[in-house]
């Protein structure tokens, strides 16, 4: 993201021990920063279609969990579906 291009969170990715791969601001898209964000972006998008899970209202973990395998499932048959 170029919103974090400044020389102070550049100087703290390199005290943990990691070289920075920030975008640049006023540098032309292509260097293969954010190639995969938008897979994830679209998934999550996904799973806030199903309405169980846009709030979460179970107070358990496992009920949860079986959910969100349940949209996954979902997720997965409309995916498949659409490409057979």
């Amino acid at each position: 993201d170029r919103a974090y291009d400044h020389d102070k969170y550049r100087r703290a990715v390199r005290a943990k021990g990691i070289r920075p791969r920030i975008a640049r601001r006023g540098q032309p898209h292509g260097s293969g920063l954010g190639v995969s964000r938008w897979v994830v972006e679209r998934t999550i998008a996904w799973y806030h279609g199903m309405k169980r899970l846009r709030i979460r209202w179970e107070r358990r973990d496992d009920i949860h969990e079986a959910f969100l395998a349940l949209a996954t499932c979902i997720i997965t048959y409309r995916h498949v579906a659409r490409l057979c």
